[in-house]
């Protein structure tokens, strides 16, 4: 399937944006000193909130994830702002996302602030099926 030039471009900049959003996500909480995965894991209320909450009952497991989100997040934006590797960082990306809307969905009571409340549908899942759409491209079919 060929796309026009318009779809490429459109594509494209739809990588970009994505990728900034994720690197920025990844700088702000590399530089927050007080940044930490703990209470966003402990409103978890859903599906694997056992295992969310075993996280944070373990200072080492919450390192570990605050290290693996904030560099995810970090080589994840990079990728996908430059077109590097595109396809895994889209997948990787989708997975991430995934996961916070499994922690914290929508449609359960969080006492943390969400900027995305659409009762089954928030901002991660919407990104995250952008991104499986992005992934579903060849390489030489978007711009990187």
């Amino acid at each position: 399937m060929n796309l026009n030039k318009t779809a490429t471009w459109l594509l494209t900049i739809l990588r970009v944006v994505i990728g900034w959003h994720f690197l920025y996500e990844g700088v702000a909480k590399a530089f927050n000193p007080n940044w930490s995965s703990a209470l966003y894991l402990m409103e978890s209320k859903w599906f694997l909130s056992g295992f969310f909450h075993w996280i944070i009952s373990n200072t080492t497991s919450l390192q570990i994830i605050d290290f693996l989100n904030i560099w995810g997040l970090l080589i994840i934006g990079i990728c996908l702002f430059l077109g590097f590797f595109s396809r895994a960082a889209s997948i990787s990306g989708a997975i991430l996302l995934l996961l916070y809307f499994v922690a914290n969905p929508p449609f359960v009571y969080s006492s943390v602030p969400s900027q995305s409340h659409f009762y089954i549908i928030n901002y991660n899942l919407i990104e995250a099926i952008v991104l499986i759409v992005l992934a579903s491209f060849k390489g030489d079919q978007l711009w990187g």
